[in-house]
């Protein structure tokens, strides 16, 4: 019995040792194999491919930050920062296809069957994400368009806003109430859009209304003095006042201004103010509805006075 239990741990320690020197000597092959590889491509064939390759990928990184640099310098009279940020990044993208290409043709991999793929995903992708590329198709319109730029005040889809950014697949704009919205450049395009500070100048419009008493001429007259006392009003164009009709809340006068698109709030505020104080130096009043009751009382004695005298008679109060 002892004989055979000390056999079976001589067995069992044999093949485990054979086990590790199998693993050891896979490794080893293995290894050899990884340094027969390294040592058959490590030629002075390809040191000097692998050195320029880098040299070369070095002068495209050099020529590449050169342009970014002159893009730069460009004012933004002649390129607008949405326009020169999509150039940024068109020639971002150039530079890494670039790389990628050149890298992939130095180690001899075929590119036509790259093309033919990148073919074919292309197709997949564009089916799979139609609005991200009718977005995309219409951002190029936006930016090259120019009808909007970072910093406009603008109003689409119903948001206004003061515009953050310009991409290629949406615009960011933040509200009055400072609330970011995106806005995808396919609704921009497909719908009503207004840049309200697109122009260096603005014309406000505000509508008063006077009393039918007042004397026309010198309602006229001192609405004309109105914008002359806003600072921010421009005097070209000149300001207006004009006659708009007549209705129920008296007779329609138009006050329009001009200035600058900066400056819309204190122009706003200040014509307001103006309006209201000529009218009140010339003595015209601004009608408002109003209801006005008269009480009328009947010269006839009450009932209970009419008693007392021993007649009768009815009460009659009228409104």
């Amino acid at each position: 019995m002892e004989q055979t239990i000390s056999e079976a741990t001589t067995q069992g320690t044999s093949i485990t040792d054979a086990a590790v020197e199998a693993a050891t000597q896979t490794f080893g092959n293995q290894l050899t194999g990884l340094w027969l590889w390294v040592k058959g491509h490590f030629t002075w064939g390809n040191v000097f491919k692998i050195v320029g390759a880098a040299l070369v990928i070095l002068l495209i990184f050099f020529i590449y930050k050169l342009i970014l640099r002159g893009i730069k310098k460009v004012p933004s009279s002649k390129m607008p920062v949405q326009r020169a940020m999509l150039v940024n990044r068109l020639i971002k993208y150039l530079f890494y296809v670039v790389i990628i290409m050149y890298v992939l043709s130095v180690f001899g991999i075929k590119l036509n069957a790259l093309l033919g793929a990148a073919g074919i995903a292309g197709v997949a992708i564009g089916f799979a994400a139609q609005t991200s590329v009718s977005n995309l198709i219409s951002g190029l319109f936006v930016i090259t368009e120019g009808a909007i730029k970072i910093g406009d005040a603008v109003t689409v889809d119903g948001v206004t806003g003061i515009v953050d950014s310009v991409n290629l697949l949406s615009v960011k704009i933040h509200t009055y109430d400072n609330q970011m919205v995106r806005v995808p450049n396919s609704t921009i395009i497909n719908s009503t859009f207004t840049n309200i500070s697109y122009h260096p100048k603005r014309r406000l419009t505000i509508n008063v209304s006077i009393d039918y008493n007042a004397d026309m001429k010198t309602a006229l007259e001192a609405l004309q003095k109105a914008p002359s006392l806003c600072p921010t009003v421009v005097e070209d164009p000149a300001p207006a006042v004009w006659f708009d009709g007549f209705d129920d809340s008296g007779i329609k006068l138009v006050v329009a201004a001009w200035f600058k698109s900066a400056d819309f709030l204190q122009t706003k505020n200040d014509l307001y103010i103006a309006i209201k104080q000529v009218l009140d130096e010339a003595g015209i009043s601004i009608p408002f509805n109003q209801l006005d009751v008269k009480i009328k009382e009947d010269s006839r004695i009450s009932v209970g006075t009419m008693a007392e005298v021993g007649s009768t008679s009815s009460t009659d109060v009228q409104a």
